[in-house]
């Protein structure tokens, strides 16, 4: 297993919802470290499957203990796009807590940039796996009809970018005759605006990164079928959760897509949670979770 840790920026993570008046808290002692996750007792995957030849290209499966067909969740990890930061692994635990509530989970991994990712193998590998839910949907029990997506820091972007696929050009490399639909997608301290990202120094992946992901894109314009942004309006609902304290991303890369988004005709809602850093999106127990536990089950009954 990787963790985030391995990025020194990203060592001051954490997250919690804010709707009251009151200004953000300015304490930060008690934000969650990935220490403070990982050190929790793992849980157990139910299966792996491979989607492709590279030791990378697998896929976690987590199922509940009663009868399908499951409502599904696609969940996509993050660790900016880099492999040797973090892998499918770092969502152990919120994959078994959705597990105990009734989901089954389709937890991806992706070719970071480290190790053969970029463009186009990162998008193609988080495409390729996702559509590989319904190559395995019948042996696993796993309901299609209503995917919900949930992806974290740079998984926030991929999950948004494979709800987004219909609506890449023509001619882009990363088009496919028949993606997976996805029918809402719950970002948890996301970067879907590449370009905005690209262009804030204190974002906690950095600008390099960026530039590295979507340097085998078209020359004359990388984003137009790497960034979100650039694909609105994507006609998918969207919760964005976002944690006050969160030193990794900062606020306003949310802030400034969901008005984006909004403006575009798009169902795109910001949540603040206050007393919540990086790791607590991802942590069962905390405050953000609760958020998203919420938001996963409001999206699949609509």
């Amino acid at each position: 297993m990787r963790i985030l840790l391995a990025a020194p920026a990203l060592a001051l993570a954490a997250c919690t919802p804010a709707t009251s008046p009151t200004p953000p808290s300015t304490d930060t002692a008690a934000l969650m470290t990935w220490g403070d996750l990982t050190a929790r007792v793992r849980p157990k995957t139910d299966a792996t499957i491979a989607y492709g030849a590279d030791a990378v290209q697998k896929v976690d499966v987590w199922l509940p203990s009663t009868p399908g067909p499951h409502k599904t969740v696609l969940m996509v990890h993050g660790g900016c796009w880099t492999t040797g930061i973090a892998d499918r692994t770092l969502m152990d635990w919120a994959a078994a807590d959705l597990r105990d509530a009734g989901y089954a989970v389709w937890n991806i991994d992706y070719r970071g940039i480290d190790v053969g990712g970029g463009y186009p193998g990162t998008f193609a590998d988080a495409g390729a796996a996702a559509d590989a839910l319904r190559v395995h949907a019948e042996r696993f029990g796993l309901d299609t009809r209503k995917i919900v997506a949930v992806g974290h820091s740079a998984g926030g972007h991929l999950a948004l970018w494979l709800a987004a696929r219909p609506k890449l050009p023509p001619d882009s490399r990363l088009r496919t005759a028949d993606p997976l639909p996805i029918a809402h997608v719950v970002s948890l301290g996301g970067l879907p605006d590449l370009e905005r990202t690209a262009d804030t120094p204190d974002n906690g992946c950095g600008v390099k990164v960026v530039a590295d992901l979507v340097a085998g894109a078209n020359p004359v314009d990388r984003y137009r079928d790497t960034s979100v942004a650039r694909l609105l309006p994507i006609g998918v609902p969207q919760d964005h959760v976002a944690g006050l304290q969160d030193r990794i991303i900062p606020l306003d890369l949310k802030t400034d897509f969901v008005a984006k988004a909004k403006a575009a005709g798009d169902q795109a809602t910001l949540h603040r949670i206050d007393r919540t850093g990086h790791v607590e999106l991802v942590s069962p127990g905390t405050a953000a979770w609760d958020k998203t536990r919420e938001l996963i089950a409001k999206a699949f009954a609509e």
